[in-house]
This record gives structure tokens, C-alpha cells and sequence, in this order.
């Protein structure tokens, strides 16, 4: 009968194949000879730093054995948390998702484990190890499904954070997947958490839920705030942090409901909450991030009045606006985006705008994180500029650049799998067929294909 192959006898073999001693291979691999013995002689099990010594010295690469450690030391016998937690950081570090996949699926047969393996995929988040971290949340959130612990709820948010990207459609299941666990976090987690989940739902233009979500982290960081300034504690664990100032999230809070005014048509709402958050002399913390994001939320509050006052027909702040563009490049989108849509909306002629912002003929995708903008905002918003610059072209019979960006619009607006905007592009094309060249029209039909993947 063959015996299964064993890490010792795969050792073992190559000593004699080598001809060399016990001790003189421990001597190459560094590991002390008594304690190569014992391991040999089974006295002991092998720890993952010793397995990576014998692997090294036998030449072999990095984690070469890992499959078969797996089977001697975590399957064939009781796991040990001491040898599972560092096999674990070791698969991460060398990419083997499927090892950790079968060290997980078997360890989570006991509860006991789900702590350290929250623990450890914790670790593995902050060193940037997102798909092992995505593994390891994933095995703890199904073993815990039933329970109600702030644990699970911590799972489910950082499954969230992974699952974003590109593709807007993968972002809205993963939203409403979370979005039921907010609340089950502590109050200091929820307020970082809503941020996530409202920037996600802002790219989706799901402005209802923007402005639900928005209210309730404003309640949660005044409620926060009130008890700080009572000196009461806040934080159940010292050591968390918020991501940004307390105060940030209330007035976010103002920006994000001005935001959704601007998109409603009410712009008188949108001007009161503009000036909120604009009037933040009630602050009383002091220092260098304070007054950063003080003097961010004044610059923001007068950018997005002009923003305002240009939806509603004002003309008079395009000049003040297109400086403000001017000096922070940064705000090129999400500028031209609203002088575009206000000059589609009542019929402005912005080509001296376009001219003096220097506007590129084909403005393409670019998928570069600008600002403090998140990635799928970022994406989104640059799909609806040049949708907008489209219309607008398209609206003075400048058939070559209009379609241009139209394309250029729809071509995004698959990428990041946003329908609604598709249809948009679809009926704006079909409205000017007759102008598309031949070129023009076998791209659109390319891209619509492609869409229906």
C-alpha cells in the first residue's frame, strides 16, 4: 500500500538524494539541528516559519508546500490556531486565495475560530491584502449569519468597501446587501459607514436614498457631538478613529442635502443648506485638520451656490464660477458638468466658458481618482459631462464633436454598466441619426453590443 506523501518524508527523501546529514541541511535552512530532529521524528509539528526554511533550503519556491501542509498539520488533525493564523498572513502574502479558501472552509466547522479569523482578516485589510481580507469576511459573515453581533455587522461593512468598483449595477446589490447592517454598528463606525454608503448611492443618482441617508448621519454626528461637548465619551474603543472630524459629518451632512435639492429643482432648499454648512463658528475644536476642513466646506459652500444659482437660470455667477474652475483643476468636471447642464436647461451660450476652460475636442474617460472624489463618483460624474457636452453640441448642429462625446459618454457609461445613462445616450443619438456618419453609426452599434453583454 502507498503512503500519502508527507512534508517529513518529502524532507527526508532529499537529504538522501543530496547525500548530505540531517545537520548539514540544518546548518543551509537555519534551523537548529535539535530542532530539525524532533521535527523529523515527528516530536513536534512543523510551525509555518520552519516550513518556509525547509522550503528555501531545499530550493524550492515560496509556499511550495503550503497545499501539503495543509493536509498533514490543519486536516489530517486538530487545527491549531498558532499554525493557522501565520499560514493564513503567509497564503495572503503570496497570493494563494486558494489555499486560504480550504484552511477557512475547514476551521469555521468550529465557532471558536470566527474571532481570530475576524481578527486576522481585520490585518489583512489595513495592510492592503483586500482579497484574502475579502475571503476571510466573507467565511465569518456566512458562520455568523444568524446572530446579531456588531461582529457580523463589521463583516458585512467591509465586504461593502471590497465589493466596490467600477461596474454600477455590482455597486447597487452590494449597497443594499450592507445597508441593512449600519445600524448594528456602533455609533462611531455608522458615521464613516453611512459616508460609504450614501457616496455610492450619490453615483447612482439614487437621490431619495441620499437624502435619507444624509439625514441620518447628521443626527447621529450631532448626537455624537452634543455628548463630546458634555465631555461624555463617545468611543466604546479607545483606539478607533473617525475618519474625519466630528463636526465634518454634520456638516457633509448640509453639503450632501444641498446636493439633492440641486438635483430636485428646489434651489431655494439648496441655498439654505449651502449656507449651513458655509457658518461653521459653532465649532469649538481647535488645529491644523479643523481649520483644513473649515476652509474646505467655505470653498465648497461658494462654489456650490454659484452651482446653484446657474441651475436656476442665474447668469451673473458664471464668470466668478469659471475662475473658481480655473484655479482648482481638480473642480473641471464636476464644474463643466453643472455649466452644461444649466446651459442646456435654459439655453446659455458657455462657448467663451468652453473656450477659456480649455475643453478638449474628444473628452475621454479618465479613470485617475481626482480630489477627494471617490473612484465610481468620479466615473459617473465625467460619463454625464460629456453626455452634456453632447447635448450641447449636438443642440448647435456641431455634428462631428457632438457625437463624439456622445459616444464617448455611452462607451462609459457601459464600462461602469450605468443603464440608466445608456438609455439617455440611446435616445440622444436616435434623435440625430440622420447627421452620424458611417463611422459614427458602426461605432454605436459596436458599443450597444457590447452593452448587451
Amino acid at each position: 500500500m502507498k503512503h500519502a506523501p508527507t512534508i517529513i518524508s518529502e524532507l527526508e527523501a532529499y537529504i538522501r538524494q543530496e547525500g548530505m546529514t540531517s545537520a548539514q541541511f540544518a546548518a543551509s535552512s537555519e534551523i537548529h539541528p535539535r530542532t530539525l530532529n524532533n521535527l523529523i521524528l515527528g516530536h513536534r509539528p512543523i510551525a509555518v516559519q520552519q516550513l518556509d526554511r525547509i522550503t528555501k533550503g531545499m530550493g524550492l519556491p515560496d509556499g511550495y508546500y503550503y497545499d501539503l501542509y495543509i493536509e498533514n498539520y490543519i486536516i489530517d488533525r486538530s487545527p491549531d490556531w498558532r499554525r493557522v493564523g501565520p499560514l493564513i498572513i503567509r497564503c495572503a502574502e503570496l497570493h494563494k486565495l486558494d489555499a486560504i479558501q480550504r484552511v477557512v472552509q475547514h476551521v469555521m466547522d468550529k465557532l471558536m475560530y470566527s474571532p481570530m479569523l475576524f481578527d486576522t482578516a481585520e490585518e489583512l485589510f489595513s495592510q492592503g491584502y483586500r482579497a484574502a481580507a475579502l475571503l476571510l469576511y466573507e467565511t465569518v459573515a456566512e458562520g455568523e449569519k444568524f446572530q446579531h453581533s456588531e461582529r457580523l455587522a463589521l463583516c458585512q461593512y467591509r465586504l461593502f468597501t471590497l465589493r466596490l468598483g467600477d461596474d454600477q449595477e455590482e455597486n447597487y446589490q452590494a449597497a443594499i446587501r450592507f445597508e441593512p447592517f449600519v445600524e448594528r454598528l456602533d455609533l462611531v463606525d455608522q458615521l464613516d459607514a453611512l459616508k460609504e454608503l450614501i457616496n455610492t448611492y450619490r453615483s447612482l443618482q439614487r437621490w431619495n436614498k441620499v437624502n435619507e441617508l444624509a439625514h441620518k448621519m447628521g443626527y447621529t454626528a450631532q448626537i455624537l457631538y452634543n455628548l463630546k461637548d458634555q465631555n461624555k465619551p463617545i468611543l466604546s474603543d479607545p483606539d478607533k478613529k473617525l475618519a474625519r472630524p466630528l463636526f465634518f459629518y454634520i456638516a457633509y451632512s448640509n453639503l450632501l442635502k444641498g446636493n439633492v435639492c440641486d438635483e430636485q429643482g428646489d434651489y431655494e432648499q439648496a441655498l439654505s443648506y449651502k449656507h449651513a454648512y458655509a457658518n461653521l463658528d459653532w465649532v469649538k475644536e481647535k488645529g491644523e485638520d479643523i481649520d483644513y476642513w473649515k476652509d474646505k466646506f467655505r470653498e465648497w459652500s461658494e462654489a456650490n451656490i454659484c452651482i446653484t444659482k446657474l441651475l436656476s437660470g442665474d447668469l451673473s455667477v458664471i464668470e466668478s464660477y469659471t475662475a473658481y474652475i480655473n484655479e482648482n483643476k481638480e473642480e473641471l468636471t464636476i464644474g463643466l458638468l453643472y455649466i452644461l447642464r444649466a446651459a442646456n436647461k435654459h439655453q446659455f451660450n458657455v462657448d467663451k466658458v468652453l473656450q477659456k476652460l480649455e475643453v478638449p475636442s474628444e473628452y475621454g474617460m479618465d479613470t485617475s481618482i481626482k480630489s477627494g472624489y471617490s473612484r465610481k463618483l468620479f466615473m459617473d460624474r465625467q460619463a454625464h459631462l460629456m453626455y452634456e457636452l453632447a447635448y450641447y453640441h449636438l443642440s448647435k448642429e456641431r455634428y462631428d464633436n457632438g457625437f463624439k462625446f456622445l459616444l464617448n459618454s455611452l462607451q462609459s457609461s457601459v464600462i461602469i454598466r450605468n443603464e440608466k445613462h445608456m438609455l439617455d445616450c440611446v435616445k440622444l443619438y436616435e434623435k440625430h441619426r440622420t447627421f452620424a456618419h458611417p463611422d459614427t453609426q458602426d461605432r454605436y452599434q459596436k458599443l450597444l453590443l457590447r452593452g448587451e453583454e
